[in-house]
């Protein structure tokens, strides 16, 4: 097919796992991705998508509240 790319063509131009490619498009976050039989067809000018996960560390130890001070009755 003309314009199309297929999942293996697709790793190697954005330096990804062919498993990485083929969970990206049954998470729908490739557009254009069309799935012809069992077989994943990628346009040639779709974008590699943003990697959402969280690097900054920000997400650690989320469930630690800090220690409220403890108020003494009078």
């Amino acid at each position: 097919m003309d314009g199309y790319l297929t999942v293996r063509e697709i790793a190697e131009k954005w330096n990804m796992s062919i498993r990485n490619v083929q969970n990206l498009c049954s998470a729908g976050k490739i557009e254009g991705v069309t799935k012809f039989g069992q077989a994943w067809v990628i346009p040639e000018t779709a974008e590699k998508p943003l990697d959402g996960r969280v690097t900054s560390g920000s997400y650690r130890n989320w469930r630690k509240k800090p220690k409220e001070q403890q108020v003494s009755g009078d």
